[in-house]
């Protein structure tokens, strides 16, 4: 079955422990490998996939074979060969993506719903979405915060430091919802 004849989902993925919360709503074909799904997550939510990530779905780990995580004694079915529509029994199903396992990014992922195929619409897209992606490497959510008050406060002892590797320009709440979509159009 082609792209354009698999039903469509609508996932929301949401970045744990992220208060506000840190969000995408993404329309996906069910045939989409958990690999390409990767690839979708990481443009949409702002990450540069520098580091390794794993899918876990109930007591199943999905992964890139290439990671060599089987090593370790884990459970890892291979990323490339498991879609959407097999492992996803239907709507209101949640399932988990962890990028980073230094920092330790776990994104919750919701299957909001599954809709008809619709051979016109051009995916994956993101429909929505709040908030900009933390930077890599930041130390997870709880690093993140401590980030975001020492930017956000001139009187911080680290807001000089963290200034100098963010930049002037990092803005908490912008979400370019235009951006993510040229990404993932290039991408497709």
């Amino acid at each position: 079955m082609s792209k354009a004849e698999a039903p469509i989902y609508q996932l929301k993925v949401t970045l744990y422990d992220s208060k506000p919360p840190i969000w995408r709503r993404l329309l996906v074909p069910g045939n989409i490998t958990l690999g390409e799904l990767h690839y979708v997550i990481q443009i949409a939510m702002g990450w540069e996939n520098s580091h390794l990530h794993q899918f876990v779905v109930g007591d199943q780990y999905y992964s890139d074979p290439s990671f060599g995580l089987a090593e370790y004694g884990e459970r890892v079915g291979n990323e490339g060969r498991a879609t959407l529509s097999r492992i996803v029994p239907g709507e209101k199903f949640k399932f988990t993506y962890e990028y980073d396992f230094g920092d330790s990014w776990l994104h919750d992922i919701l299957v909001e719903k599954i809709l008809p195929p619709d051979p016109q619409m051009k995916l994956p897209v993101c429909i929505k979405g709040k908030r900009a992606c933390p930077p890599e490497d930041v130390g997870g959510v709880w690093g993140y915060d401590s980030f975001l008050e020492a930017i956000k406060n001139p009187d911080h002892p680290e807001h000089a430091m963290y200034r100098e590797w963010i930049g002037d320009d990092f803005d908490p709440e912008e979400f370019d919802l235009d951006a993510i979509n040229r990404e993932l159009g290039a991408k497709s």
